[in-house]
Protein backbone atom coordinates (compact mmCIF):
# COMPACT_ATOMS: atom_id res chain seq x y z
CA UNK A 1 0.00 0.00 0.00
CA UNK A 2 1.25 3.37 -0.45
CA UNK A 3 1.76 5.72 2.25
CA UNK A 4 0.83 8.93 2.59
CA UNK A 5 2.95 11.94 2.58
CA UNK A 6 2.42 13.55 5.86
CA UNK A 7 1.33 17.21 4.22
CA UNK A 8 -2.06 15.17 3.06
CA UNK A 9 -2.24 14.19 6.30
CA UNK A 10 -4.58 16.11 9.62
CA UNK A 11 -2.18 15.17 11.63
CA UNK A 12 1.09 13.79 10.27
CA UNK A 13 2.64 12.58 13.60
CA UNK A 14 -0.14 10.14 14.01
CA UNK A 15 -0.78 6.50 12.20
CA UNK A 16 -4.51 7.05 12.43
CA UNK A 17 -4.52 10.58 10.98
CA UNK A 18 -7.50 11.35 8.70
CA UNK A 19 -6.87 12.29 5.06
CA UNK A 20 -7.13 16.13 3.83
CA UNK A 21 -9.71 16.47 1.30
CA UNK A 22 -8.40 17.92 -2.26
CA UNK A 23 -7.72 21.52 -1.93
CA UNK A 24 -8.57 23.86 -4.65
CA UNK A 25 -6.72 27.41 -3.25
CA UNK A 26 -8.65 29.87 -5.41
CA UNK A 27 -12.11 28.23 -4.47
CA UNK A 28 -11.31 27.48 -0.95
CA UNK A 29 -10.66 31.83 -0.19
CA UNK A 30 -13.73 32.10 -1.78
CA UNK A 31 -15.87 30.07 0.33
CA UNK A 32 -14.21 31.20 3.41
CA UNK A 33 -14.61 34.65 2.34
CA UNK A 34 -18.51 33.90 1.68
CA UNK A 35 -18.80 32.65 4.96
CA UNK A 36 -17.30 35.12 7.14
CA UNK A 37 -18.98 37.58 5.48
CA UNK A 38 -22.32 36.04 6.55
CA UNK A 39 -20.94 35.00 9.74
CA UNK A 40 -19.91 39.04 10.66
CA UNK A 41 -23.14 39.91 9.29
CA UNK A 42 -25.08 37.64 11.50
CA UNK A 43 -23.22 38.89 14.18
CA UNK A 44 -23.51 42.28 13.70
CA UNK A 45 -26.64 42.21 12.80
CA UNK A 46 -28.65 40.57 16.25
CA UNK A 47 -26.05 42.64 17.94
CA UNK A 48 -27.94 45.30 17.05
CA UNK A 49 -31.27 43.95 17.72
CA UNK A 50 -30.48 42.49 20.97
CA UNK A 51 -29.05 46.08 21.97
CA UNK A 52 -31.67 47.75 20.63
CA UNK A 53 -34.57 45.61 22.65
CA UNK A 54 -32.76 45.92 25.31
CA UNK A 55 -32.26 49.53 25.35
CA UNK A 56 -34.78 51.94 24.20
CA UNK A 57 -37.85 51.47 26.30
CA UNK A 58 -40.49 51.80 24.42
CA UNK A 59 -39.44 48.27 22.72
CA UNK A 60 -39.93 46.77 26.02
CA UNK A 61 -43.37 44.78 24.79
CA UNK A 62 -43.99 41.25 24.80
CA UNK A 63 -43.76 40.72 21.15
CA UNK A 64 -40.21 42.49 21.40
CA UNK A 65 -39.18 39.88 24.18
CA UNK A 66 -39.33 37.29 21.85
CA UNK A 67 -37.61 38.54 19.09
CA UNK A 68 -35.14 39.20 21.37
CA UNK A 69 -35.07 35.46 22.66
CA UNK A 70 -34.55 34.30 18.68
CA UNK A 71 -32.10 36.93 18.20
CA UNK A 72 -29.68 36.00 21.68
CA UNK A 73 -30.32 31.85 19.06
CA UNK A 74 -29.00 33.80 15.86
CA UNK A 75 -26.65 35.73 17.63
CA UNK A 76 -25.03 32.41 19.13
CA UNK A 77 -25.42 30.98 15.42
CA UNK A 78 -23.00 33.74 14.32
CA UNK A 79 -20.57 33.93 17.25
CA UNK A 80 -20.35 30.15 17.65
CA UNK A 81 -21.38 27.75 15.02
CA UNK A 82 -20.50 29.49 11.90
CA UNK A 83 -17.31 29.95 13.00
CA UNK A 84 -16.81 26.34 13.78
CA UNK A 85 -18.01 25.52 10.89
CA UNK A 86 -15.77 27.49 8.74
CA UNK A 87 -12.79 25.41 10.01
CA UNK A 88 -14.48 22.22 9.53
CA UNK A 89 -14.84 23.37 6.02
CA UNK A 90 -10.97 22.41 5.47
CA UNK A 91 -11.75 19.31 6.03
CA UNK A 92 -9.78 18.10 9.71
CA UNK A 93 -11.11 18.69 13.07
CA UNK A 94 -8.48 20.34 15.49
CA UNK A 95 -9.84 21.50 18.07
CA UNK A 96 -10.21 18.01 20.67
CA UNK A 97 -13.01 15.88 21.25
CA UNK A 98 -14.23 18.18 24.28
CA UNK A 99 -15.11 20.93 21.55
CA UNK A 100 -16.67 18.51 19.44
CA UNK A 101 -18.69 17.47 21.70
CA UNK A 102 -19.14 20.85 23.01
CA UNK A 103 -19.90 22.46 19.37
CA UNK A 104 -22.52 19.70 18.54
CA UNK A 105 -24.39 20.16 21.94
CA UNK A 106 -24.85 23.96 21.13
CA UNK A 107 -25.99 23.14 17.47
CA UNK A 108 -28.81 21.04 18.86
CA UNK A 109 -29.86 23.37 21.33
CA UNK A 110 -29.64 26.67 19.09
CA UNK A 111 -31.85 24.64 16.70
CA UNK A 112 -34.22 23.80 19.39
CA UNK A 113 -34.57 26.96 21.01
CA UNK A 114 -35.14 28.76 17.58
CA UNK A 115 -38.36 26.12 16.82
CA UNK A 116 -39.51 27.02 20.11
CA UNK A 117 -39.02 30.93 19.84
CA UNK A 118 -40.97 30.46 16.46
CA UNK A 119 -43.92 28.71 18.43
CA UNK A 120 -43.90 31.49 21.05
CA UNK A 121 -44.41 34.63 18.27
CA UNK A 122 -46.41 31.97 16.57
CA UNK A 123 -48.51 32.07 19.62
CA UNK A 124 -48.09 35.47 20.54
CA UNK A 125 -49.48 36.64 17.11
CA UNK A 126 -52.36 34.68 17.76
CA UNK A 127 -53.63 35.85 20.69
CA UNK A 128 -52.92 38.99 20.06
CA UNK A 129 -55.35 39.01 16.45
CA UNK A 130 -57.81 36.44 17.99
CA UNK A 131 -58.21 37.54 21.29
CA UNK A 132 -57.14 41.73 21.68
CA UNK A 133 -59.06 42.30 24.50
CA UNK A 134 -57.31 39.79 26.38
CA UNK A 135 -54.22 40.10 25.21
CA UNK A 136 -52.30 42.63 27.56
CA UNK A 137 -53.41 39.80 30.41
CA UNK A 138 -52.63 36.93 29.05
CA UNK A 139 -49.38 37.75 28.03
CA UNK A 140 -47.76 39.78 30.61
CA UNK A 141 -44.00 40.61 30.86
CA UNK A 142 -43.81 37.99 33.82
CA UNK A 143 -45.22 35.16 31.32
CA UNK A 144 -43.31 36.30 28.52
CA UNK A 145 -39.95 35.91 30.31
CA UNK A 146 -41.05 32.45 31.87
CA UNK A 147 -42.16 31.36 28.68
CA UNK A 148 -38.74 32.34 27.05
CA UNK A 149 -36.76 30.38 30.06
CA UNK A 150 -38.48 27.56 29.43
CA UNK A 151 -38.28 27.27 26.05
CA UNK A 152 -34.10 27.40 26.16
CA UNK A 153 -34.24 25.51 29.61
CA UNK A 154 -36.22 22.40 28.02
CA UNK A 155 -33.74 23.13 24.61
CA UNK A 156 -31.20 22.33 27.26
CA UNK A 157 -32.30 19.56 29.22
CA UNK A 158 -33.98 17.65 25.76
CA UNK A 159 -30.86 17.37 23.92
CA UNK A 160 -28.62 17.03 26.84
CA UNK A 161 -30.90 13.57 26.77
CA UNK A 162 -30.58 12.98 22.97
CA UNK A 163 -27.08 13.50 23.13
CA UNK A 164 -25.83 11.95 26.07
CA UNK A 165 -23.92 8.85 24.34
CA UNK A 166 -21.98 11.36 22.19
CA UNK A 167 -21.36 13.99 24.91
CA UNK A 168 -19.64 10.64 26.90
CA UNK A 169 -17.75 9.57 24.34
CA UNK A 170 -17.89 12.84 21.58
CA UNK A 171 -14.77 10.79 19.28
CA UNK A 172 -17.10 7.40 19.12
CA UNK A 173 -18.35 7.35 15.42
CA UNK A 174 -14.72 8.76 14.44
CA UNK A 175 -12.96 6.93 12.01
CA UNK A 176 -9.46 8.57 12.12
CA UNK A 177 -7.96 11.43 14.71
CA UNK A 178 -9.40 15.04 12.48
CA UNK A 179 -13.15 13.99 12.16
CA UNK A 180 -15.73 15.46 14.62
CA UNK A 181 -18.76 13.58 13.98
CA UNK A 182 -22.33 12.85 15.72
CA UNK A 183 -24.48 10.09 14.51
CA UNK A 184 -28.01 9.87 15.90
CA UNK A 185 -29.46 6.58 14.72
CA UNK A 186 -32.97 6.34 13.18
CA UNK A 187 -35.42 5.67 15.80
CA UNK A 188 -33.92 8.81 18.34
CA UNK A 189 -34.23 11.35 14.44
CA UNK A 190 -37.35 10.00 14.15
CA UNK A 191 -38.40 11.26 17.36
CA UNK A 192 -36.12 14.23 17.19
CA UNK A 193 -38.26 15.10 13.81
CA UNK A 194 -41.72 14.89 15.38
CA UNK A 195 -40.18 16.43 18.44
CA UNK A 196 -38.72 19.38 17.17
CA UNK A 197 -40.35 19.61 13.43
CA UNK A 198 -42.97 18.15 12.66
CA UNK A 199 -44.78 18.79 15.85
CA UNK A 200 -44.41 22.42 16.43
CA UNK A 201 -43.93 23.41 13.13
CA UNK A 202 -47.92 22.03 12.70
CA UNK A 203 -48.65 24.29 15.59
CA UNK A 204 -47.35 26.84 13.79
CA UNK A 205 -49.22 26.66 10.67
CA UNK A 206 -52.06 25.96 12.70
CA UNK A 207 -52.14 29.11 14.31
CA UNK A 208 -50.67 31.53 11.70
CA UNK A 209 -53.75 30.50 8.75
CA UNK A 210 -56.18 31.11 12.10
CA UNK A 211 -54.31 34.41 12.81
CA UNK A 212 -54.82 35.24 8.50
CA UNK A 213 -58.52 34.19 8.77
CA UNK A 214 -59.24 36.67 11.41
CA UNK A 215 -56.58 39.46 9.86
CA UNK A 216 -58.76 39.11 6.21
CA UNK A 217 -62.27 39.33 8.23
CA UNK A 218 -61.05 42.42 10.54
CA UNK A 219 -59.73 44.18 7.27
CA UNK A 220 -62.93 43.84 5.67
CA UNK A 221 -64.90 44.81 8.24
CA UNK A 222 -62.85 47.83 8.60
CA UNK A 223 -63.49 49.07 5.21
CA UNK A 224 -66.93 48.42 5.09
CA UNK A 225 -67.16 50.37 8.37
CA UNK A 226 -64.26 53.06 7.76
CA UNK A 227 -67.08 56.02 8.04
CA UNK A 228 -68.38 54.83 11.50
CA UNK A 229 -64.57 54.79 13.44
CA UNK A 230 -63.58 57.86 11.30
CA UNK A 231 -63.66 59.51 14.93
CA UNK A 232 -64.13 58.47 17.60
CA UNK A 233 -63.22 54.89 16.57
CA UNK A 234 -59.50 55.76 15.42
CA UNK A 235 -57.46 54.55 17.74
CA UNK A 236 -58.91 50.75 17.83
CA UNK A 237 -58.56 51.06 14.35
CA UNK A 238 -54.95 51.91 14.24
CA UNK A 239 -54.26 49.29 16.98
CA UNK A 240 -55.44 46.54 14.86
CA UNK A 241 -54.35 47.90 12.10
CA UNK A 242 -50.77 48.38 14.17
CA UNK A 243 -51.57 44.29 15.03
CA UNK A 244 -51.98 42.73 11.73
CA UNK A 245 -48.79 44.91 10.01
CA UNK A 246 -46.56 43.32 12.99
CA UNK A 247 -48.56 39.56 12.05
CA UNK A 248 -47.74 39.83 8.53
CA UNK A 249 -44.18 40.91 9.14
CA UNK A 250 -43.67 38.04 11.87
CA UNK A 251 -45.52 35.68 9.30
CA UNK A 252 -42.71 36.69 7.32
CA UNK A 253 -39.97 35.46 9.96
CA UNK A 254 -41.84 31.74 10.05
CA UNK A 255 -42.15 31.45 6.40
CA UNK A 256 -37.99 31.81 6.03
CA UNK A 257 -37.61 30.09 8.57
CA UNK A 258 -39.28 27.16 7.93
CA UNK A 259 -37.92 27.21 4.40
CA UNK A 260 -34.35 27.45 5.74
CA UNK A 261 -34.80 24.89 8.61
CA UNK A 262 -36.45 22.16 6.16
CA UNK A 263 -33.11 21.12 4.49
CA UNK A 264 -31.61 20.43 7.87
CA UNK A 265 -34.20 17.93 8.79
CA UNK A 266 -33.77 16.52 5.25
CA UNK A 267 -31.77 13.12 6.05
CA UNK A 268 -34.49 12.54 8.60
CA UNK A 269 -37.49 12.50 5.88
CA UNK A 270 -35.48 10.86 3.97
CA UNK A 271 -35.06 7.12 6.15
CA UNK A 272 -30.99 7.65 7.09
CA UNK A 273 -29.15 8.07 10.11
CA UNK A 274 -28.15 11.47 10.70
CA UNK A 275 -24.90 12.59 10.18
CA UNK A 276 -23.70 15.59 11.44
CA UNK A 277 -20.78 15.19 9.22
CA UNK A 278 -22.30 13.97 6.13
CA UNK A 279 -22.34 16.45 2.99
CA UNK A 280 -26.10 16.85 3.08
CA UNK A 281 -26.23 17.56 6.69
CA UNK A 282 -23.41 20.33 6.40
CA UNK A 283 -25.24 21.72 3.25
CA UNK A 284 -28.60 21.73 5.64
CA UNK A 285 -26.30 23.42 8.86
CA UNK A 286 -25.81 26.24 6.60
CA UNK A 287 -28.81 26.60 4.70
CA UNK A 288 -30.57 26.75 8.15
CA UNK A 289 -27.63 29.32 9.74
CA UNK A 290 -28.35 31.33 7.06
CA UNK A 291 -31.87 32.08 8.66
CA UNK A 292 -30.01 33.66 11.41
CA UNK A 293 -28.59 36.86 9.07
CA UNK A 294 -32.05 36.72 7.39
CA UNK A 295 -34.18 37.75 10.46
CA UNK A 296 -32.38 41.24 11.18
CA UNK A 297 -32.63 42.32 7.66
CA UNK A 298 -36.29 41.32 7.79
CA UNK A 299 -36.25 43.95 10.67
CA UNK A 300 -35.00 46.09 8.76
CA UNK A 301 -37.46 46.03 5.77
CA UNK A 302 -40.40 45.84 7.98
CA UNK A 303 -39.95 47.80 11.36
CA UNK A 304 -39.26 51.49 11.24
CA UNK A 305 -38.12 51.50 14.41
CA UNK A 306 -35.18 48.96 13.82
CA UNK A 307 -34.13 51.32 11.02
CA UNK A 308 -34.62 54.14 13.74
CA UNK A 309 -33.09 52.20 16.30
CA UNK A 310 -29.81 51.34 14.02
CA UNK A 311 -29.31 55.28 12.96
CA UNK A 312 -29.40 56.39 16.82
CA UNK A 313 -26.73 53.55 17.81
CA UNK A 314 -24.45 54.68 14.66
CA UNK A 315 -25.14 58.28 14.86
CA UNK A 316 -24.24 57.67 18.66
CA UNK A 317 -26.53 59.44 20.23
CA UNK A 318 -27.43 56.44 22.36
CA UNK A 319 -24.22 58.12 24.50
CA UNK A 320 -26.87 61.07 25.67
CA UNK A 321 -28.37 60.35 28.91
CA UNK A 322 -31.96 60.39 27.76
CA UNK A 323 -31.69 58.28 24.50
CA UNK A 324 -33.49 54.89 25.81
CA UNK A 325 -36.71 56.83 26.42
CA UNK A 326 -36.26 58.30 22.74
CA UNK A 327 -39.25 58.02 20.69
CA UNK A 328 -38.75 55.51 18.17
CA UNK A 329 -42.20 53.73 17.29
Amino acid sequence: MESLNGAELCFPQLNTSCKKPPLHHVGNILIYSLLSLICFFTVTLNILVVFSISYFRQLHTTTNFFLLSLAVSDFFVGLVLMPIRIIMTGGCWILGSFMCGFFNYSAYIITSASVGNMVLISVDRYVAICDPLHYPTKLTHKRVQICVCLCWACSVLYNGMILKDHLKQPDKYNSCHGECTVVIDFKTGAFDFIFTFFGPITVITALYMRVFVVAVSQARAMRSHVAAVSQKGSAPVSAKRSERKAATALGVVVIVFLMCICPYFFPTLAGKDTSFNSQLSVFGSWFFYSNSCLNPMIYVFFYPWFRKSIKLILTLKILQSDCCDANIL
